[in-house]
Protein backbone atom coordinates (compact mmCIF):
# COMPACT_ATOMS: atom_id res chain seq x y z
CA UNK A 1 0.00 0.00 0.00
CA UNK A 2 1.71 3.41 -1.03
CA UNK A 3 2.54 5.02 1.60
CA UNK A 4 3.19 8.71 0.48
CA UNK A 5 0.48 11.46 -0.61
CA UNK A 6 1.12 14.70 -2.26
CA UNK A 7 -1.25 17.19 -1.78
CA UNK A 8 -0.84 21.00 -3.63
CA UNK A 9 -2.91 23.47 -1.93
CA UNK A 10 -3.59 26.33 -4.72
CA UNK A 11 -4.65 29.71 -2.53
CA UNK A 12 -5.21 31.70 -5.08
CA UNK A 13 -8.09 34.35 -5.79
CA UNK A 14 -11.19 34.00 -7.74
CA UNK A 15 -13.65 36.71 -9.08
CA UNK A 16 -17.64 36.69 -8.29
CA UNK A 17 -19.42 35.83 -11.46
CA UNK A 18 -16.60 35.18 -13.55
CA UNK A 19 -17.08 31.28 -13.67
CA UNK A 20 -14.93 30.92 -17.12
CA UNK A 21 -11.91 32.81 -15.71
CA UNK A 22 -11.80 30.87 -12.45
CA UNK A 23 -11.67 27.46 -13.66
CA UNK A 24 -9.24 28.41 -16.12
CA UNK A 25 -7.28 29.29 -12.87
CA UNK A 26 -8.17 26.32 -11.45
CA UNK A 27 -7.22 24.13 -14.98
CA UNK A 28 -3.49 26.00 -14.42
CA UNK A 29 -3.16 24.97 -10.70
CA UNK A 30 -3.95 21.32 -12.37
CA UNK A 31 -1.37 21.64 -14.92
CA UNK A 32 1.29 22.71 -11.88
CA UNK A 33 -0.05 19.95 -9.69
CA UNK A 34 0.41 17.51 -12.25
CA UNK A 35 4.04 18.14 -13.36
CA UNK A 36 4.96 17.71 -9.80
CA UNK A 37 3.58 14.91 -9.77
CA UNK A 38 1.01 15.55 -6.42
CA UNK A 39 -2.26 13.06 -5.98
CA UNK A 40 -4.39 15.72 -5.42
CA UNK A 41 -5.16 19.63 -6.42
CA UNK A 42 -7.07 21.60 -3.63
CA UNK A 43 -8.86 24.64 -4.48
CA UNK A 44 -10.76 26.69 -1.90
CA UNK A 45 -14.56 27.28 -0.87
CA UNK A 46 -17.00 28.02 -3.97
CA UNK A 47 -13.73 28.78 -5.98
CA UNK A 48 -15.85 28.23 -8.73
CA UNK A 49 -18.50 31.43 -8.66
CA UNK A 50 -16.21 33.37 -6.08
CA UNK A 51 -16.98 34.44 -2.74
CA UNK A 52 -18.79 36.20 -1.35
CA UNK A 53 -21.98 35.62 -4.35
CA UNK A 54 -24.64 37.16 -1.85
CA UNK A 55 -28.16 36.24 -3.47
CA UNK A 56 -26.76 36.49 -6.97
CA UNK A 57 -26.00 32.26 -6.78
CA UNK A 58 -29.78 31.79 -5.84
CA UNK A 59 -30.16 32.86 -10.00
CA UNK A 60 -30.43 29.38 -11.36
CA UNK A 61 -29.05 30.27 -14.50
CA UNK A 62 -25.77 31.27 -12.50
CA UNK A 63 -25.60 28.31 -10.26
CA UNK A 64 -26.32 26.21 -13.06
CA UNK A 65 -23.50 27.59 -15.32
CA UNK A 66 -21.34 26.61 -12.38
CA UNK A 67 -22.14 23.66 -11.59
CA UNK A 68 -21.70 22.99 -15.88
CA UNK A 69 -18.70 24.57 -15.61
CA UNK A 70 -17.48 22.13 -12.44
CA UNK A 71 -18.50 19.09 -14.96
CA UNK A 72 -16.21 20.45 -17.44
CA UNK A 73 -13.48 20.99 -15.46
CA UNK A 74 -13.42 17.22 -14.30
CA UNK A 75 -13.39 15.91 -18.47
CA UNK A 76 -10.99 18.50 -19.60
CA UNK A 77 -8.63 16.91 -16.44
CA UNK A 78 -9.30 13.42 -16.24
CA UNK A 79 -5.31 12.35 -16.50
CA UNK A 80 -3.63 13.30 -13.74
CA UNK A 81 -4.10 14.74 -9.90
CA UNK A 82 -7.19 14.65 -8.47
CA UNK A 83 -8.85 18.05 -7.92
CA UNK A 84 -11.04 19.57 -4.88
CA UNK A 85 -12.84 22.91 -5.92
CA UNK A 86 -16.03 24.71 -4.39
CA UNK A 87 -19.31 25.22 -5.91
CA UNK A 88 -23.20 25.23 -5.50
CA UNK A 89 -24.88 22.21 -6.07
CA UNK A 90 -28.59 21.11 -6.11
CA UNK A 91 -29.76 18.76 -3.88
CA UNK A 92 -33.42 17.60 -4.04
CA UNK A 93 -35.17 21.12 -3.91
CA UNK A 94 -32.34 22.95 -1.94
CA UNK A 95 -29.03 24.93 -2.86
CA UNK A 96 -26.19 23.72 -1.00
CA UNK A 97 -22.62 25.00 -0.92
CA UNK A 98 -20.46 22.01 -2.20
CA UNK A 99 -17.23 20.19 -2.50
CA UNK A 100 -16.70 18.46 -5.10
CA UNK A 101 -13.68 15.54 -6.06
CA UNK A 102 -12.70 14.91 -9.47
CA UNK A 103 -11.66 12.01 -10.23
CA UNK A 104 -10.88 9.91 -13.57
CA UNK A 105 -13.09 12.27 -15.80
CA UNK A 106 -16.21 12.41 -13.25
CA UNK A 107 -17.41 13.89 -10.31
CA UNK A 108 -16.12 10.94 -7.75
CA UNK A 109 -17.41 12.84 -4.36
CA UNK A 110 -19.75 15.81 -3.32
CA UNK A 111 -19.36 17.12 -0.08
CA UNK A 112 -22.75 19.62 1.05
CA UNK A 113 -21.71 22.02 4.02
CA UNK A 114 -23.93 21.45 7.57
CA UNK A 115 -23.31 24.54 9.38
CA UNK A 116 -24.64 27.67 7.77
CA UNK A 117 -22.88 30.83 8.98
CA UNK A 118 -25.49 33.38 9.49
CA UNK A 119 -23.66 36.51 11.19
CA UNK A 120 -21.44 39.55 10.23
CA UNK A 121 -21.06 39.39 6.51
CA UNK A 122 -22.62 35.97 6.30
CA UNK A 123 -25.70 35.25 5.01
CA UNK A 124 -25.73 31.58 4.23
CA UNK A 125 -29.00 30.38 5.91
CA UNK A 126 -30.72 32.79 3.48
CA UNK A 127 -28.56 31.10 0.42
CA UNK A 128 -28.44 27.43 1.30
CA UNK A 129 -29.70 24.09 2.50
CA UNK A 130 -27.84 22.86 5.29
CA UNK A 131 -27.04 19.20 4.58
CA UNK A 132 -26.31 16.71 7.17
CA UNK A 133 -22.70 16.20 7.73
CA UNK A 134 -20.85 13.96 5.11
CA UNK A 135 -18.51 11.09 5.45
CA UNK A 136 -14.69 11.14 4.24
CA UNK A 137 -13.89 10.16 0.23
CA UNK A 138 -11.02 8.39 -1.40
CA UNK A 139 -8.11 10.15 -3.20
CA UNK A 140 -5.41 7.13 -3.67
CA UNK A 141 -4.34 6.09 -0.59
CA UNK A 142 -6.25 8.58 1.24
CA UNK A 143 -9.51 8.83 3.18
CA UNK A 144 -10.27 12.13 3.17
CA UNK A 145 -12.70 14.66 5.56
CA UNK A 146 -13.50 18.13 4.12
CA UNK A 147 -15.41 20.17 6.33
CA UNK A 148 -16.25 23.47 4.54
CA UNK A 149 -15.43 26.12 6.66
CA UNK A 150 -17.95 26.89 9.18
CA UNK A 151 -18.43 23.15 9.43
CA UNK A 152 -14.47 23.03 11.43
CA UNK A 153 -15.81 25.68 13.42
CA UNK A 154 -17.56 23.37 15.53
CA UNK A 155 -16.80 19.76 17.04
CA UNK A 156 -19.75 17.78 15.40
CA UNK A 157 -18.53 17.62 11.82
CA UNK A 158 -15.03 16.87 12.21
CA UNK A 159 -15.93 14.11 15.00
CA UNK A 160 -18.02 12.60 12.59
CA UNK A 161 -15.54 12.43 9.91
CA UNK A 162 -13.13 11.13 12.04
CA UNK A 163 -15.38 8.09 13.63
CA UNK A 164 -16.59 7.39 9.93
CA UNK A 165 -12.61 6.58 9.03
CA UNK A 166 -10.71 10.03 7.82
CA UNK A 167 -6.91 9.74 7.91
CA UNK A 168 -6.98 13.75 7.40
CA UNK A 169 -9.22 16.89 7.51
CA UNK A 170 -8.84 19.37 4.34
CA UNK A 171 -10.76 22.43 4.94
CA UNK A 172 -11.66 24.76 2.45
CA UNK A 173 -12.55 28.23 2.89
CA UNK A 174 -13.45 31.51 2.53
CA UNK A 175 -12.48 33.24 4.72
CA UNK A 176 -12.50 36.89 5.12
CA UNK A 177 -10.14 38.96 7.04
CA UNK A 178 -10.47 40.97 10.14
CA UNK A 179 -7.80 41.73 12.65
CA UNK A 180 -6.59 38.82 14.56
CA UNK A 181 -8.61 36.74 12.48
CA UNK A 182 -5.32 34.26 11.79
CA UNK A 183 -4.69 33.64 15.16
CA UNK A 184 -8.89 32.95 15.82
CA UNK A 185 -8.07 30.14 13.31
CA UNK A 186 -5.59 28.64 14.26
CA UNK A 187 -6.88 27.98 17.26
CA UNK A 188 -9.77 26.64 16.45
CA UNK A 189 -8.21 24.14 14.04
CA UNK A 190 -5.82 23.03 16.63
CA UNK A 191 -8.52 22.26 18.82
CA UNK A 192 -9.86 20.07 16.02
CA UNK A 193 -6.51 17.94 15.71
CA UNK A 194 -6.37 17.61 18.92
CA UNK A 195 -10.01 16.27 19.39
CA UNK A 196 -9.44 13.64 16.32
CA UNK A 197 -6.06 13.22 16.32
CA UNK A 198 -6.05 13.87 12.64
CA UNK A 199 -3.64 16.36 10.67
CA UNK A 200 -5.51 19.04 8.98
CA UNK A 201 -4.78 21.31 6.12
CA UNK A 202 -6.89 24.85 6.24
CA UNK A 203 -6.96 26.46 3.02
CA UNK A 204 -8.28 29.44 2.14
CA UNK A 205 -8.53 31.83 -0.82
CA UNK A 206 -6.90 35.35 -1.00
CA UNK A 207 -7.97 38.66 -2.76
CA UNK A 208 -10.69 41.37 -2.49
CA UNK A 209 -14.22 41.12 -3.22
CA UNK A 210 -16.17 44.58 -2.42
CA UNK A 211 -15.34 45.37 1.38
CA UNK A 212 -14.04 41.60 1.99
CA UNK A 213 -10.49 40.78 1.78
CA UNK A 214 -9.76 37.07 1.58
CA UNK A 215 -6.28 37.11 3.50
CA UNK A 216 -5.00 33.29 2.34
CA UNK A 217 -2.72 32.01 5.62
CA UNK A 218 -3.14 28.77 4.78
CA UNK A 219 -1.57 26.08 6.87
CA UNK A 220 -1.14 22.94 7.37
CA UNK A 221 -1.19 21.18 11.12
CA UNK A 222 0.03 17.57 12.65
CA UNK A 223 -1.53 15.49 14.97
CA UNK A 224 -0.75 17.41 17.87
CA UNK A 225 -1.35 20.50 16.65
CA UNK A 226 2.43 21.20 15.38
CA UNK A 227 2.57 23.63 12.54
CA UNK A 228 4.24 21.84 9.16
CA UNK A 229 3.40 24.65 6.25
CA UNK A 230 2.38 28.00 6.92
CA UNK A 231 1.77 29.70 3.95
CA UNK A 232 1.72 33.71 3.03
CA UNK A 233 -1.20 35.86 4.01
CA UNK A 234 -2.54 38.18 1.10
CA UNK A 235 -0.76 36.57 -1.77
CA UNK A 236 -1.38 33.74 -4.14
CA UNK A 237 0.50 30.84 -3.78
CA UNK A 238 0.45 27.38 -4.47
CA UNK A 239 2.47 24.84 -2.47
CA UNK A 240 2.73 20.89 -2.63
CA UNK A 241 2.78 19.52 0.98
CA UNK A 242 4.05 15.79 1.35
CA UNK A 243 2.15 13.38 4.07
CA UNK A 244 3.87 9.83 4.86
CA UNK A 245 2.43 7.53 6.83
CA UNK A 246 3.25 5.73 9.54
CA UNK A 247 1.81 3.38 12.38
CA UNK A 248 0.24 6.57 14.03
CA UNK A 249 -0.83 7.67 10.66
CA UNK A 250 -0.83 10.25 8.38
CA UNK A 251 1.45 13.44 8.70
CA UNK A 252 2.63 16.10 6.86
CA UNK A 253 6.71 16.98 5.75
CA UNK A 254 7.85 20.18 7.59
CA UNK A 255 7.23 23.15 4.74
CA UNK A 256 7.97 26.63 4.95
CA UNK A 257 6.82 28.76 7.25
CA UNK A 258 5.62 32.15 6.07
CA UNK A 259 6.01 35.10 8.98
CA UNK A 260 2.93 36.19 9.75
CA UNK A 261 3.36 40.14 10.06
CA UNK A 262 1.78 42.36 13.40
CA UNK A 263 -1.68 43.84 12.81
CA UNK A 264 -1.02 47.18 10.92
CA UNK A 265 0.86 45.63 8.14
CA UNK A 266 -1.89 43.22 7.95
CA UNK A 267 -4.03 45.71 7.99
CA UNK A 268 -2.29 47.97 5.47
CA UNK A 269 -1.43 44.69 3.36
CA UNK A 270 -5.52 44.54 3.10
CA UNK A 271 -6.56 47.75 2.19
CA UNK A 272 -3.79 47.84 -1.08
CA UNK A 273 -5.25 44.12 -1.95
CA UNK A 274 -8.66 45.42 -1.07
CA UNK A 275 -8.00 48.35 -3.94
CA UNK A 276 -6.28 46.79 -6.25
CA UNK A 277 -8.74 43.76 -6.42
CA UNK A 278 -12.28 46.17 -6.20
CA UNK A 279 -10.39 48.25 -8.91
CA UNK A 280 -9.40 45.40 -11.47
CA UNK A 281 -12.54 43.16 -10.50
CA UNK A 282 -15.05 46.77 -11.43
CA UNK A 283 -12.84 47.56 -14.61
CA UNK A 284 -10.91 50.16 -13.53
CA UNK A 285 -6.87 50.86 -13.68
CA UNK A 286 -6.66 54.38 -12.78
CA UNK A 287 -8.32 56.32 -9.88
CA UNK A 288 -7.96 60.40 -8.74
CA UNK A 289 -8.61 61.61 -5.28
CA UNK A 290 -9.13 65.07 -3.40
CA UNK A 291 -5.18 65.69 -1.70
CA UNK A 292 -6.30 68.42 0.76
CA UNK A 293 -3.01 68.52 2.83
CA UNK A 294 -4.09 66.11 5.34
CA UNK A 295 -3.77 63.15 6.99
CA UNK A 296 -6.83 61.28 5.57
CA UNK A 297 -6.27 62.20 1.91
CA UNK A 298 -2.57 61.75 2.49
CA UNK A 299 -2.83 58.10 3.15
CA UNK A 300 -5.56 57.03 0.52
CA UNK A 301 -2.53 58.64 -2.11
CA UNK A 302 0.05 55.82 -0.92
CA UNK A 303 -2.48 53.34 -0.85
CA UNK A 304 -3.40 53.92 -3.79
CA UNK A 305 0.24 54.17 -5.37
CA UNK A 306 1.07 51.08 -3.53
CA UNK A 307 -1.76 49.34 -4.88
CA UNK A 308 -1.90 50.84 -8.36
CA UNK A 309 1.91 52.65 -9.13
CA UNK A 310 2.20 56.28 -9.26
CA UNK A 311 1.31 56.33 -13.11
CA UNK A 312 -1.92 55.30 -12.40
CA UNK A 313 -2.94 57.92 -9.34
CA UNK A 314 -4.22 61.67 -10.42
CA UNK A 315 -4.12 63.75 -7.17
CA UNK A 316 -6.40 67.13 -7.05
CA UNK A 317 -5.99 70.01 -4.97
CA UNK A 318 -9.10 71.88 -4.68
CA UNK A 319 -8.23 75.06 -2.80
CA UNK A 320 -10.66 77.61 -1.41
CA UNK A 321 -9.63 81.05 0.40
CA UNK A 322 -9.72 78.61 3.90
CA UNK A 323 -7.17 76.73 3.08
CA UNK A 324 -3.97 77.71 4.38
CA UNK A 325 -0.19 77.61 2.54
CA UNK A 326 0.65 74.53 4.82
CA UNK A 327 -2.09 72.67 3.41
CA UNK A 328 -0.64 73.73 0.01
CA UNK A 329 2.62 72.94 0.25
CA UNK A 330 1.98 69.39 2.43
CA UNK A 331 -0.44 68.35 -0.30
CA UNK A 332 2.39 69.15 -2.97
CA UNK A 333 4.89 67.35 -0.80
CA UNK A 334 2.99 64.21 -0.90
CA UNK A 335 1.76 63.94 -4.50
CA UNK A 336 5.94 64.94 -5.05
CA UNK A 337 6.84 61.81 -2.55
CA UNK A 338 4.92 59.35 -4.50
CA UNK A 339 5.42 60.69 -8.14
CA UNK A 340 1.91 60.75 -9.25
CA UNK A 341 0.30 63.46 -11.05
CA UNK A 342 -0.50 66.61 -9.25
CA UNK A 343 -3.62 69.18 -10.42
CA UNK A 344 -4.34 72.52 -8.99
CA UNK A 345 -8.20 73.44 -8.74
CA UNK A 346 -9.16 76.36 -7.03
CA UNK A 347 -12.59 76.35 -6.38
CA UNK A 348 -12.98 80.03 -5.31
CA UNK A 349 -14.50 81.34 -8.91
CA UNK A 350 -17.05 78.62 -9.01
CA UNK A 351 -18.02 79.14 -4.93
CA UNK A 352 -18.62 82.83 -5.74
CA UNK A 353 -20.94 81.92 -8.48
CA UNK A 354 -22.78 79.32 -6.74
CA UNK A 355 -23.38 82.12 -3.65
CA UNK A 356 -24.56 84.98 -6.39
CA UNK A 357 -26.86 82.25 -7.91
CA UNK A 358 -28.15 81.44 -4.43
CA UNK A 359 -28.01 85.21 -2.82
CA UNK A 360 -31.62 85.92 -3.25
CA UNK A 361 -33.16 83.08 -1.88
CA UNK A 362 -30.60 83.52 1.51
CA UNK A 363 -31.05 87.05 1.58
CA UNK A 364 -31.54 87.83 5.50
CA UNK A 365 -29.77 84.75 6.70
CA UNK A 366 -26.64 84.21 8.51
CA UNK A 367 -24.30 82.19 6.84
CA UNK A 368 -23.93 78.53 8.86
CA UNK A 369 -22.41 75.07 7.77
CA UNK A 370 -24.67 75.27 4.21
CA UNK A 371 -21.94 77.71 3.02
CA UNK A 372 -19.41 75.35 4.33
CA UNK A 373 -20.99 72.66 3.08
CA UNK A 374 -21.22 74.00 -0.38
CA UNK A 375 -17.74 74.26 -0.47
CA UNK A 376 -17.08 70.51 -0.04
CA UNK A 377 -20.03 69.75 -2.78
CA UNK A 378 -18.33 71.98 -5.18
CA UNK A 379 -15.31 69.97 -4.66
CA UNK A 380 -17.27 67.03 -5.42
CA UNK A 381 -18.99 68.50 -8.45
CA UNK A 382 -15.27 69.16 -9.86
CA UNK A 383 -14.09 65.48 -8.87
CA UNK A 384 -16.62 63.88 -10.09
CA UNK A 385 -16.54 65.75 -13.44
CA UNK A 386 -12.74 64.91 -13.97
CA UNK A 387 -13.75 60.94 -12.99
CA UNK A 388 -16.38 60.75 -15.70
CA UNK A 389 -13.46 62.30 -18.19
CA UNK A 390 -10.36 60.53 -17.78
CA UNK A 391 -12.38 56.91 -16.56
CA UNK A 392 -10.68 57.52 -13.15
CA UNK A 393 -12.30 56.09 -10.26
CA UNK A 394 -12.94 58.73 -7.32
CA UNK A 395 -11.84 57.77 -4.27
CA UNK A 396 -12.93 59.08 -0.55
CA UNK A 397 -10.84 59.61 2.15
CA UNK A 398 -13.28 59.80 5.02
CA UNK A 399 -12.05 57.50 8.22
CA UNK A 400 -14.25 54.95 10.27
CA UNK A 401 -14.42 57.96 13.36
CA UNK A 402 -15.57 60.60 10.84
CA UNK A 403 -18.00 57.86 9.16
CA UNK A 404 -19.16 57.22 12.22
CA UNK A 405 -20.80 59.97 13.80
CA UNK A 406 -21.24 61.80 10.18
CA UNK A 407 -18.38 64.13 10.36
CA UNK A 408 -18.50 64.46 6.27
CA UNK A 409 -20.32 66.00 3.28
CA UNK A 410 -22.77 63.95 1.73
CA UNK A 411 -22.37 64.94 -2.17
CA UNK A 412 -19.45 66.49 -1.39
CA UNK A 413 -16.25 64.42 0.38
CA UNK A 414 -18.21 61.75 0.57
CA UNK A 415 -18.91 60.90 -3.29
CA UNK A 416 -16.75 58.50 -4.69
CA UNK A 417 -16.31 54.61 -5.77
CA UNK A 418 -14.31 53.10 -2.71
CA UNK A 419 -12.69 53.74 0.77
CA UNK A 420 -9.86 52.39 1.39
CA UNK A 421 -9.27 54.06 5.37
CA UNK A 422 -13.40 52.94 5.90
CA UNK A 423 -12.72 50.97 9.12
CA UNK A 424 -10.15 52.67 10.55
CA UNK A 425 -10.40 55.39 13.12
CA UNK A 426 -8.57 58.34 13.37
CA UNK A 427 -6.21 57.18 16.08
CA UNK A 428 -5.14 54.28 14.14
CA UNK A 429 -4.96 56.04 11.10
CA UNK A 430 -1.80 57.90 13.12
CA UNK A 431 -0.45 54.25 13.63
CA UNK A 432 -0.77 53.66 9.86
CA UNK A 433 1.07 56.46 8.51
CA UNK A 434 3.53 55.94 11.07
CA UNK A 435 4.11 52.54 10.31
CA UNK A 436 4.04 53.39 6.31
CA UNK A 437 6.98 55.87 6.28
CA UNK A 438 9.28 53.29 8.72
CA UNK A 439 8.52 50.31 6.31
CA UNK A 440 8.60 49.12 2.50
CA UNK A 441 7.75 45.94 1.44
CA UNK A 442 7.91 44.08 -1.96
CA UNK A 443 3.82 43.74 -2.85
CA UNK A 444 4.09 47.66 -2.27
CA UNK A 445 4.41 49.73 -5.71
CA UNK A 446 5.12 52.83 -4.27
CA UNK A 447 8.51 54.51 -3.07
CA UNK A 448 10.88 53.74 0.20
CA UNK A 449 10.63 56.54 3.01
CA UNK A 450 8.91 58.53 4.22
CA UNK A 451 6.26 59.32 2.15
CA UNK A 452 4.01 61.05 4.15
CA UNK A 453 6.13 64.57 6.30
CA UNK A 454 5.92 63.87 9.94
CA UNK A 455 4.12 67.65 10.10
CA UNK A 456 1.09 66.29 8.61
CA UNK A 457 0.80 63.32 10.39
CA UNK A 458 1.50 66.02 13.83
CA UNK A 459 -0.52 69.09 12.92
CA UNK A 460 -4.42 69.22 14.21
CA UNK A 461 -6.62 67.86 12.02
CA UNK A 462 -9.26 70.74 10.00
CA UNK A 463 -11.79 70.47 7.64
CA UNK A 464 -10.91 74.33 6.51
CA UNK A 465 -14.41 74.94 5.38
CA UNK A 466 -14.06 78.28 7.84
CA UNK A 467 -11.32 80.66 9.36
CA UNK A 468 -9.46 78.86 11.97
CA UNK A 469 -11.32 75.42 12.14
CA UNK A 470 -10.45 72.76 13.93
CA UNK A 471 -12.30 68.97 13.88
CA UNK A 472 -11.95 69.54 17.82
CA UNK A 473 -14.19 72.30 17.67
CA UNK A 474 -17.36 70.05 16.03
CA UNK A 475 -15.95 67.04 18.15
CA UNK A 476 -14.27 65.54 21.06
CA UNK A 477 -10.57 65.08 20.33
CA UNK A 478 -9.79 62.09 18.55
CA UNK A 479 -8.59 59.67 21.43
CA UNK A 480 -12.05 60.26 23.25
CA UNK A 481 -14.27 59.86 19.91
CA UNK A 482 -11.95 56.79 19.46
CA UNK A 483 -12.46 55.48 22.95
CA UNK A 484 -16.49 55.75 22.96
CA UNK A 485 -16.36 54.52 19.25
CA UNK A 486 -14.97 51.54 20.03
CA UNK A 487 -17.23 51.09 23.05
CA UNK A 488 -20.59 51.84 21.29
CA UNK A 489 -19.81 50.47 17.86
CA UNK A 490 -17.35 47.92 18.16
CA UNK A 491 -18.48 46.35 21.40
CA UNK A 492 -22.18 47.22 21.12
CA UNK A 493 -21.78 49.22 25.11
CA UNK A 494 -24.27 51.49 26.65
CA UNK A 495 -23.91 54.85 27.66
CA UNK A 496 -23.77 53.55 31.33
CA UNK A 497 -20.38 51.37 30.45
CA UNK A 498 -19.21 54.34 28.57
CA UNK A 499 -19.45 56.27 31.43
CA UNK A 500 -17.96 53.65 33.64
CA UNK A 501 -15.25 53.36 31.30
CA UNK A 502 -14.51 57.10 32.47
CA UNK A 503 -15.60 58.51 29.84
CA UNK A 504 -17.79 61.94 30.42
CA UNK A 505 -21.49 61.38 30.09
CA UNK A 506 -22.04 64.35 28.10
CA UNK A 507 -19.79 63.60 25.45
CA UNK A 508 -20.86 59.88 24.94
CA UNK A 509 -24.26 61.04 24.71
CA UNK A 510 -23.43 63.00 22.08
CA UNK A 511 -21.75 60.58 20.11
CA UNK A 512 -23.97 58.20 20.48
CA UNK A 513 -27.03 61.00 18.98
CA UNK A 514 -24.25 61.33 15.77
CA UNK A 515 -24.00 57.80 14.99
CA UNK A 516 -27.87 57.39 14.67
CA UNK A 517 -28.64 60.48 13.05
CA UNK A 518 -26.00 59.85 10.46
CA UNK A 519 -27.00 56.47 9.35
CA UNK A 520 -28.25 58.02 6.18
CA UNK A 521 -25.01 59.19 4.91
CA UNK A 522 -23.62 55.29 5.29
CA UNK A 523 -26.41 53.97 3.90
CA UNK A 524 -25.37 55.85 0.71
CA UNK A 525 -21.72 55.87 1.28
CA UNK A 526 -18.96 53.92 -0.90
CA UNK A 527 -18.07 50.31 -0.02
CA UNK A 528 -14.40 50.47 1.65
CA UNK A 529 -12.25 47.98 3.53
CA UNK A 530 -13.36 45.43 5.84
CA UNK A 531 -10.34 45.27 9.01
CA UNK A 532 -12.66 44.87 11.97
CA UNK A 533 -16.05 42.55 12.85
CA UNK A 534 -17.88 45.86 13.16
CA UNK A 535 -17.09 47.36 10.14
CA UNK A 536 -20.03 49.79 8.20
CA UNK A 537 -22.14 47.57 5.70
CA UNK A 538 -23.16 43.63 6.10
CA UNK A 539 -21.54 43.65 10.19
CA UNK A 540 -23.63 46.58 11.34
CA UNK A 541 -26.96 46.87 9.84
CA UNK A 542 -28.76 49.69 11.24
CA UNK A 543 -32.49 50.93 10.22
CA UNK A 544 -32.06 54.76 8.69
CA UNK A 545 -34.51 56.30 11.02
CA UNK A 546 -34.18 55.47 14.41
CA UNK A 547 -35.42 57.63 17.49
CA UNK A 548 -34.23 54.96 19.97
CA UNK A 549 -31.75 56.60 22.35
CA UNK A 550 -29.98 54.64 25.41
CA UNK A 551 -31.02 56.91 28.19
CA UNK A 552 -28.32 55.44 30.32
CA UNK A 553 -30.19 54.75 33.47
CA UNK A 554 -31.83 58.33 34.00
Amino acid sequence: MPDRFRLTLAQLNPTVGDIAGNAEQARAAWADARDAGADMLALPEMFITGYNTQDLVLKPAFHQAAIAAIHQLAADCADGPAIGIGGPAVEGAELCNAYYILQGGTVSARVLKHHLPNETVFDEVRLYGSAPPSGPYTVGPMRIGSPICEDAWHEDVSETLEETGAELLLVPNGSPYYRGKMEVRQTIMVSRVIETGLPLVYLNMTGGQDDQVFDGGSFVLNPGGALAVQMPLFEDALRHVDFTRGPEGWTAQKGDLAPIPDSLEQDYHAMVVALRDYLRKAGFGKVLLGLSGGLDSAIVAVIAVDALGADNVRCVMLPSEYTSQGSLDDAQAVADALGCRYDFVPITEGRAAITATLAPLFEGAAPDVTEENIQSRLRGLLLMAMSNKFGEMLLTTGNKSEVAVGYSTIYGDMNGGYNPIKDLYKTRVFDICRWRNAHHRGWMMGPKGEVIANRIIDKPPSAELRADQKDSDSLPDYPVLDGILELLIDGDASVADCVAAGYDRTDVKKVEHLIYISEYKRFQSAPGTRLSKHAFWLDRRYPIVNRWRDDGGE
